[in-house]
């Protein structure tokens, strides 16, 4: 690969990175090419970019953030990224999903908001966070707004706050680090108006 087409692809990946609200890195070394396939669908279907990067592109990429350093240490053998941009669970889903009949598909590391995860932090606590439409069900079910709901039934909707603003903690700060609730606009489909009107206009 040429110099010009290096420094192309890094710039892409830095975007990638600077438009995710998570990321999660594979290792697809025996996957034959009908599975790879049926994963680049599935990750397609919910709305997952996933591409195979060379790992020194990958680290050129990262290298100017906090977390990058962590990351190098994931960085060996082929390296496929699936990176969510709208709900931050997506790939994570698809990926735990996939795993039960394909279990040559490993998982190198995950990221959201700054922190590195394990691949057991991917499948026990990032894939189990609620997408989008879990909370557009949770929020339909609700009589009316958050405020209306909290005041018949005080928290009923305090465990799908941002971080940040979760009330006792518990919430995804506790299970994924500190470093999650940096960005308020994580799940901004949901945000803190918690109205009915606001998930139907999501």
């Amino acid at each position: 690969m040429e110099r010009t087409q290096k420094a192309a692809v890094i710039k892409t990946v830095k975007d990638k990175f600077a438009r995710m609200t998570s990321a999660v890195f594979l290792d697809f070394k025996g996957l034959n090419v009908d599975a790879v396939t049926k994963l680049r669908d599935q990750f397609r279907k919910s709305g997952v970019e996933y591409r195979v990067v060379k790992n020194t592109l990958v680290h050129h990429a990262v290298k100017e953030h906090a977390w990058g350093k962590e990351l190098d240490k994931s960085l060996a053998g082929m390296t496929g990224i699936a990176w969510s941009y709208e709900d931050p669970s997506a790939a994570a889903k698809v990926i735990k999903a996939f795993r039960k009949d394909n279990e040559k598909l490993k998982i190198k590391a995950g990221l959201i908001e700054g922190q590195v995860l394990s691949a057991d932090a991917v499948e026990s606590q990032l894939a189990t966070m609620p997408g989008k439409n879990e909370l557009r069900a949770t929020f339909r079910d609700a009589p009316g707004s958050c405020p209306a709901a909290s005041a018949a039934a005080p928290g009923a909707c305090a465990e799908f706050r941002l971080p940040a603003q979760s009330e006792g903690g518990g919430g995804l700060e506790e299970r994924l680090g500190p470093a999650t609730s940096r960005r308020p606009g994580l799940w901004n489909h949901v945000e803190m108006r918690c109205s009915a009107r606001a998930v139907r206009t999501s």
